[in-house]
């Protein structure tokens, strides 16, 4: 079945009452979207932001009579005209499959390759197999990238690793694939928990790969952890990071804009000897990975 998507610029209107006439008129979803470049990263605690420059879409049946949709907007909001207003009609397809359109082999490090599907890699390369269904995380973003690269220059062999905040699960799975003995994974989130279990079966490593929901099914100390999720996050769980992490052990923390690099680094090094953080840039936002050992003692 083909559907119809109206898309329109938010402006000034209040979007639960633009989101109560798209549903009057029978949404199948409604979407909010960045119309603009200022990412909102970490919201404070309760807090629902929204950007400076918000679009919303909603998507309709083919039979869905978006003239009508369009009068009831301009006539609820008090409207001369819709701002910004798109209506299209989508082809059916397996949405959930799309990515796959933009992604190809990537190339991590010496070794470490990440392919979707049956994508090809080089001979001899170390290859991950991923389908991140509805969970962050395929390498594409510099905070990925920047620990798939971490984790290919590392010797790996008999060690065991954290993955916490595991998203898709990628990093994980891409130690255990670089030769790590065992790996455990956690995130809060039910579809990371999900995506991970899923894609380590599809990797042949769901012997060695634990999957947990929460700090709680993390036991025992690890010999390399890599924490990438966001910079407020980092600050708050340093004490049960750093807990986790063997004397002497690695430690890759991510998801860090450039100027939070102080702040990250603050929390850890009483306990924890950085290196030089590395850094890397996409959509106007520079992001950086801080990479240590856990002191000695």
């Amino acid at each position: 079945m083909d559907w119809q998507q109206i898309t329109m610029d938010l402006g000034a209107l209040d979007p639960e009452r633009v989101e109560a006439v798209f549903e009057r008129h029978g949404a199948a979803s409604v979407t909010l979207t960045d119309a603009g470049d200022r990412p909102v990263l970490e919201p404070a605690p309760g807090e629902t932001p929204l950007w400076a420059d918000t679009r919303i879409s909603g998507l309709f049946s083919a039979d869905a009579d978006l003239d009508a949709l369009v009068a009831d907007l301009e006539s609820s909001l008090g409207l001369a005209g819709v701002p910004g207003l798109r209506i299209e009609t989508l082809a059916d397809r397996a949405w959930e499959r799309e990515w796959l359109r933009d992604f190809g082999p990537m190339q991590f490090g010496r070794r470490l390759w990440v392919c979707p599907g049956d994508a090809q890699a080089p001979a001899g390369a170390v290859v991950v197999r991923l389908d991140p269904g509805l969970a962050f995380g395929t390498g594409t973003h510099p905070t990925t990238a920047m620990c798939l690269d971490w984790l290919d220059g590392l010797d790996l062999d008999g060690r065991r690793v954290l993955d916490y905040g595991c998203g898709s699960g990628i990093l994980a799975i891409a130690a255990l694939k670089l030769g790590a003995r065992s790996a455990v994974a956690m995130d809060i989130d039910p579809q990371a928990v999900t995506a991970t279990e899923c894609n380590a079966r599809h990797n042949g490593v769901d012997g060695k790969l634990s999957v947990c929901s929460s700090d709680a099914g993390i036991s025992g100390r690890f010999d390399v952890v890599v924490a990438n999720i966001l910079a407020g996050p980092l600050v708050e769980l340093a004490e049960s990071v750093i807990t986790r992490l063997s004397s002497g052990g690695d430690l890759a923390l991510s998801g860090i804009l450039s100027g939070q690099v102080d702040r990250i680094r603050a929390a850890y090094a009483p306990r924890i000897e950085f290196d030089a953080p590395a850094f890397r840039s996409q959509a106007n936002q520079t992001w950086a990975r801080l990479g240590g050992k856990r002191r000695i003692g």
